[in-house]
């Protein structure tokens, strides 16, 4: 059966969040959406994991929602504990922090993690954030607010590196992938990629 994906665009900063579905099961990727609202979008499937790309509140802020009403756990790098602890590194203006983790499986540097009957492969890309961490799955990779379609993330927010960022970039630019999806707006083709990331790594690198 083939692999489709749901983009549902949340009300916190219109962060996209994603369902990606095959043979009855489900993976959710970033979690700015109310969960009651991804439930709508589900169906029937059931969800083996939440993947988290970085800390930010638009991103985060019900993924311990979607792991109790799904019963799953919850995937993101380990250093993301930093930024979901702490109200302002996360820039939810006092309106959200975790103090409790165990429904958290960290995961460091690259590698490769079974889910239900997903393979996901895992990559750190810092830049934008720390914790920043990026996905793919078949031949679709998952980027939060690392890249854009026409463009990269911010770098003044806390944990933001130029020199993070260029490293990353490289990374994703180095990956099989065909289809770019991002933390916002649309999603983009490997094709307008390659433009997009060499302009924006010799952008950054001066």
């Amino acid at each position: 059966m083939s692999m489709t994906i749901k983009r549902v665009i949340s009300k916190h900063l219109e962060s996209n969040s994603f369902i990606v579905s095959q043979a009855g099961e489900a993976i959710i990727i970033d979690a700015g959406v109310e969960e009651d609202e991804i439930s709508k979008h589900l169906d029937g499937e059931k969800v083996v994991a939440v993947l988290l790309t970085h800390g930010h509140y638009d991103h985060a802020v019900y993924a311990q929602d979607y792991a109790r009403a799904f019963g799953c756990k919850i995937y993101a790098a380990e250093g993301i504990k930093e930024y979901l602890a702490d109200s302002d590194k996360n820039y939810s203006e006092g309106h959200f922090k975790v103090s409790n983790f165990s429904d958290f499986c960290f995961l460091n540097g690259d590698g490769k993690v079974k889910l239900g009957g997903f393979d996901v492969a895992y990559f750190s890309t810092p830049g934008h954030s720390k914790c920043g961490m990026s996905f793919l799955i078949g031949d679709t990779i998952f980027v939060g607010d690392l890249i854009f379609s026409q463009g990269t993330g911010r770098l003044d927010l806390y944990g933001g590196d130029k020199t993070q960022m260029v490293e990353s970039l490289k990374k994703v630019q180095s990956l099989d992938f065909q289809i770019l999806e991002s933390g916002h707006g649309e999603p983009s083709t490997r094709a307008w990629q390659e433009r997009n990331l060499k302009t924006f790594i010799r952008f950054l690198s001066r």
